[in-house]
């Protein structure tokens, strides 16, 4: 199969949380959900999920840098892995390696540790999603609006108050689901939801800037990529982030835009940022609300 050259909108500008396999290395210990780990003058704030994953458990190593709290989850792998996610690091380990030695194994790699959570931080200061709250009564972003979330279980299906195309702060995404229900089985409902307001959305924006453009688009997708809104390939062939529902709908166009204007330019020289410019006459405002965004830190199902 030819391979295609690929442009991605922000590329490279970001590193996304890593992930390491790493040879097997006092007994963690144990801390209360919510409680931050002893500060120091660089430390940065690790906290315990509120909710652990499932068949994972939560333990802290101190390191001469400072106390790391992470998730440990044993596995029939023949490695230690390294993985930040959005709740910090989780730890995979066969159940055969003995605690101390797994904390040997953190201790090695905490310059890589700390380094990939002070960026994760970092991005989270900027997080579009920061304050969703995945409950009964909490709210989480379409479209740069904050929609009230309610679990009724009676209902049967999703039902949307409000217009989605459109959303306001009085609108409601109702859930059929108990009001017990855990955060991760919320997400994973209202993110099914996201993903279908995504392709609708993105669908009818690519025909209206491909109609612009004068261009056709051999075809198109919805991701999830960790370091890339979009990407159009040399073949004709667009991808979109569809975490970018989350995000207002200006910043949604710009990001259309961009990718329909490369199916001219496979470049981003002047000639390209000129067609941006026709296509989307505020890009340049949209680009900048983009810009402290990265697709990696928005939550992950």
């Amino acid at each position: 199969m030819a391979e295609h050259e690929q442009l991605a909108l922000f590329d490279g500008a970001f590193a996304s949380p890593g992930a390491g396999a790493l040879p097997p290395g006092s007994p963690p210990a144990e801390t209360p959900a919510g409680t931050a780990l002893p500060p120091s003058e660089s430390s940065i704030p690790i906290l315990r999920p509120a909710t652990l994953p499932a068949g994972c458990s939560w333990h802290v190593v101190e390191t001469p840098a400072q106390a790391i709290g992470f998730m440990l989850r044993t596995s029939r792998r023949k490695t230690v892995g390294l993985r930040v996610t959005d709740d910090g690091l989780m730890v995979t380990s066969p159940s055969w390696v003995p605690r101390k030695q797994l904390a040997e194994v953190i201790r090695s790699k905490a310059p890589w540790i700390l380094r990939k959570l002070r960026a994760l931080h970092e991005r989270q200061r900027h997080l579009e999603t920061v304050d969703a709250c995945w409950q009964h009564g909490g709210r989480f972003p379409l479209l740069g609006v904050k929609v009230k979330l309610l679990l009724q279980a009676d209902i049967g299906a999703i039902r949307y108050e409000g217009d989605p195309r459109q959303p306001g702060e009085s609108d409601t995404l109702f859930l059929p689901l108990q009001g017990d229900s855990s955060p991760d089985r919320i997400r994973e409902r209202v993110y099914a939801w996201l993903q279908l307001q995504a392709r609708e959305r993105f669908e009818l924006r690519l025909a209206h800037y491909c109609r612009l453009a004068d261009v056709q688009m051999r075809g198109w997708r919805l991701a999830a990529p960790n370091g890339r809104w979009g990407s159009c390939s040399s073949d004709g062939r667009i991808m979109l982030n569809w975490r970018l529902i989350h995000l207002p709908a200006e910043v949604v166009d710009y990001v259309v835009a961009h990718e329909v204007a490369h199916l001219r330019h496979m470049n981003h020289g002047p000639d390209f940022w000129r067609e941006v410019g026709r296509l989307y006459p505020d890009f340049a405002q949209a680009r900048r609300a983009l810009k402290p965004h990265h697709p990696g830190s928005l939550p992950l199902i």
